[in-house]
């Protein structure tokens, strides 16, 4: 159950989208711009607000990969997943993450520094393996960069 500050967000929230048509998705990124991820408790508010279940609400934010139902770290890490960057390092280079930072695919840091994100294609298959470090896209990532890269971010 929301607490009334949540719940008063969240009428906000879709008020601004009550004239859209088909706004789940567009509902769905201003909650998680709002919150920084997509709060359990809300799922049904907006379930309710849209007139689906809550199952159908669940259903559309773990589709997405980038809708989140927990906090990010402070630095969100996403390593291509894609062929080409497979091609060329890329699942070594995931093997690397998850053993420097001790998570696995969405998962955050103990220290909550670092969140590890797969992302299907971020446009440098000629530069890969590829990643992606608080939104800036970094190419031909091997195991040294990615080391600094993690360091940098805390890890």
């Amino acid at each position: 159950m929301a607490d009334a500050q949540t719940t008063e967000i969240m009428q906000g929230i879709l008020a601004s989208h009550r004239d859209l048509e088909g706004p789940l998705l567009p509902i769905l990124h201003a909650v998680q711009a709002e919150f920084g991820f997509i709060p359990n408790d809300v799922v049904q508010i907006i379930a309710d607000d849209q007139n689906i279940t809550r199952a159908e609400v669940h259903g559309v934010i773990t589709f997405y990969h980038d809708f989140r139902d927990a906090p990010a770290g402070k630095h969100v890490v996403k390593i291509c997943r894609a062929e080409a960057c497979q091609a060329v390092g890329g699942t070594a280079l995931s093997d690397r993450a998850f053993e420097k930072l001790g998570v696995g695919w969405h998962g955050t840091t103990a220290n909550g520094n670092v969140t590890l994100e797969p992302v299907y294609c971020l446009g440098l298959c000629a530069c890969g393996p590829a990643a992606m470090v608080d939104g800036k896209v970094v190419g031909r990532v091997d195991a040294e960069k990615l080391d600094k890269l993690l360091a940098e971010a805390g890890a």
